[in-house]
């Protein structure tokens, strides 16, 4: 390849904005929509102290990133409270999703001392009967508000996360005005995606019409201004987004004002990638396809070099209606899902409605 091509392809390669580190597989609930099929474990292979500090060091090379420690449960790994502290003292912002059924007061200020800015707690239902039924374990909602109560002591800025799936959909209003009531910074609502334990649910995947409404519900929520939300798996937000402005003869940068953080919708190997307990490099948690190995090769090259990735990037070759649709390189459907319904990776959403014009 001459150093023109290498040119070229280089100037291809997004900035990392975020990366999910899944630091554990270990669990102390058994949620029926995980998309890990997490549990109490154990799972040989973990990645170690010193190489999950390699791992930080060397996302340090692409600039500061913001880091999502999930798992599983994180706080059930020993080390992670140092490795929170590493990662921020290397400049990245530190957040962690946890189920909040291990949060303390104490916890919490050791966490934000450590260097967490937020933390993400999830509330699947708007009664306890909801969300147990969801996380499979009786106690999970009482332990969730209290793990809540206990960021709110301590100070420790946290935000709700929700599942939708056709169970849930319609406490969807209640949980945001839970969310709003308990003082959260933002409502991040996620749409099954049917991978781990979720293959054995996939009944509960919503309609395309059940989609679309939900979508528009919460662009609705979001124009309010109450709270901020970010609905992920969704990537159908960012067309219904742009269809409402253009109605309403408002310019997108009008429209997105004060919506920075929300640029497009599908971000895997585009701005986004995961990285699992074992070191393998995936464009997301929900799409268990491998890009790479950190144990084998430094994650800055996997994310400049990897085959999948370079798959991603290049929306114009994505398949069936998402190839035909005007706002692919808004949207580009959710990949994960495209994979789990219909085994191609760049293939359409199936969930989505819309009617690609032209």
């Amino acid at each position: 390849m001459t150093a023109a091509r290498n040119s070229s392809r280089a100037n291809k390669i997004p900035p990392l904005r975020l990366l999910a580190w899944e630091v554990t597989r270990r669990c102390n609930l058994a949620c029926l929509h995980c998309r890990a099929a997490a549990g109490s474990g154990p799972y040989p292979g973990e990645l170690t102290t010193a190489e999950g500090k390699r791992l930080l060091d060397d996302l340090a090379t692409l600039g500061q990133v913001v880091v999502i420690l999930t798992g599983g449960e994180p706080l059930l790994r020993d080390d992670i409270f140092d490795l929170t502290a590493y990662g921020a003292g290397l400049g990245h912002r530190m957040v962690m999703a946890v189920n909040g059924t291990l949060l303390t007061p104490a916890i919490a200020a050791r966490l934000q001392d450590a260097g967490i800015q937020r933390v993400s707690i999830s509330i699947d239902g708007a009664t306890a009967g909801s969300h147990d039924r969801l996380r499979a374990v009786p106690g999970a909602y009482d332990g969730a508000l209290t793990g809540i109560a206990a960021c709110r002591a301590a100070g420790l800025p946290f935000q709700i996360n929700t599942t939708v799936t056709r169970a849930n959909r319609g406490e969807l209003p209640a949980i945001h005005e839970l969310a709003l009531k308990l003082g959260a910074a933002a409502h991040h609502v996620f749409v099954l995606v049917p991978t781990g334990r979720g293959e054995l649910i996939r009944e509960e995947l919503v309609s395309p019409s059940e989609y679309e409404e939900t979508l528009n519900w919460l662009l609705a929520r979001q124009q309010e201004g109450r709270l901020f939300i970010k609905p992920t798996c969704a990537p159908q937000y960012y067309r219904l987004w742009r269809q409402d402005a253009h109605a309403r003869g408002e310019s997108i940068t009008a429209a997105t004002r004060g919506m920075e953080a929300m640029t497009k919708g599908c971000l895997g190997g585009q701005g986004f990638a995961f990285v699992s307990y074992q070191g393998e490099v995936q464009p997301c948690g929900y799409l268990e396809l491998v890009a790479g190995d950190i144990r084998q090769t430094p994650f800055p090259e996997i994310w400049a070099n990897s085959e999948l990735f370079q798959q991603l990037r290049r929306v114009g070759d994505y398949h069936g209606k998402c190839r035909a649709c005007q706002y692919r390189k808004v949207c580009g459907g959710c990949r994960a899902r495209a994979y789990a319904l219909t085994g191609d990776v760049l293939g359409e959403d199936s969930i989505c409605p819309y009617a690609p014009v032209g």
